[in-house]
């Protein structure tokens, strides 16, 4: 054998093992389905890639992730996923409410499917139960759908005695007939009349907020929903130059300038299905990991926007608070 085959021959025996490294580690990707776009849930994300790192799991090192992003447009919900599968995801990831994952569902019952979202999965139809969720479906469940109420009593301390209060709903949203009955349960012992106002678009914001005025409503709560999320900014605007006391279920929008937020906090519950995505990657089957509820809430004030509002905040609003923006 001659000196330069012996080195290629070498070269090529010390390069197998990494060789089969990277070719294993190529065949580990996360297919991550979501109903909103990447701009809004980029802290969502990087909360799913640390999970992800806290079991040994690094995008581009070891595993790689596919982004199918909806942009609000559920109805396209069935492609994106369907493109997945063709793809031979190792698991499935579905945010941004019920319907992805719904939507994941529908299409496999082999690929393992994790969801977060504040939907409850049983009523939902995600899962069995809790404990045994069943199939090839897991997650994590926040619950902020669930919330409502807690949102319409902390808008009515910070107004003075309101008649009426509005929510605003997505109707594309399958968990939109749900929310208005859990306010509409809590108004009925605080007192208030509760009006639903409907936007499946940003074009319909506008009108929304002329509504407002025809009602006499005196806040707004925003419903759950990926989609609003997506668009908080722009809500947040609207808002306040509409001069109309506002609740959102995200603290993201309070960093906007938005009047108060009391909800879950969705990057931990993101975070925690990074980790249990990479518990699958690892072996264990949704079957036997039960559904995670995130307790974690978080109430915000923004005083600056309160000011603004002619409000002032109750001393003891103020002390159960978990952050305060002045």
């Amino acid at each position: 054998m001659k000196r330069r085959e012996f080195i290629t021959l070498a070269s090529c025996a010390a390069m197998r093992p990494f060789a089969v490294l990277a070719q294993k580690s190529a065949g580990l990707m996360i297919g991550f389905l979501h109903s909103s776009n990447r701009e809004s849930y980029a802290s969502m994300t990087a909360a799913f890639r640390e999970g992800l790192r806290e079991t040994g799991y690094v995008e581009g090192q070891n595993v790689g992730i596919e982004y199918r992003w909806a942009d609000g447009r559920l109805e396209r919900l069935p492609d994106l996923v369907a493109d997945l599968v063709r793809r031979q995801v190792s698991v499935i990831f579905a945010g941004g409410g019920s319907d992805p994952p719904l939507a994941a569902k529908a299409a496999t019952q082999t690929i393992p499917i994790l969801f977060a979202n504040g939907t409850d999965p049983v009523e939902a139809g995600l899962v069995a139960s809790l404990n045994r969720p069943g199939g090839n479906i897991t997650g994590i469940t926040f619950l902020n759908n669930t919330l409502g109420g807690k949102e319409l009593e902390v808008l009515r301390q910070l107004l003075d005695k309101p008649a009426a209060i509005a929510v605003l709903l997505n109707p594309k949203l399958s968990t939109a007939g749900s929310q208005l009955n859990d306010l509409q349960g809590a108004a009925r012992t605080l007192g208030l009349q509760v009006y639903s106002v409907y936007a499946g678009a940003e074009r319909d914001f506008d009108a929304v907020f002329t509504s407002l005025v025809q009602l006499r409503a005196g806040g707004l709560v925003i419903g759950a929903d990926a989609f609003f999320f997506s668009r908080h900014d722009r809500l947040v605007t609207l808002a306040t130059r509409n001069s109309v006391p506002t609740i959102y279920p995200w603290r993201e929008a309070v960093l906007a300038g938005g009047l108060v937020s009391y909800g879950a906090s969705i990057t931990n519950a993101y975070r925690l299905a990074g980790n249990y995505a990479g518990r699958i990657l690892k072996g264990d089957k949704p079957v036997d990991l039960p559904v995670q509820q995130s307790t974690k809430t978080e109430l915000v004030i923004n005083l600056k926007a309160a000011k603004a509002l002619g409000l002032t905040i109750p001393p003891a609003l103020l002390a159960r608070a978990d952050e305060v923006i002045e």
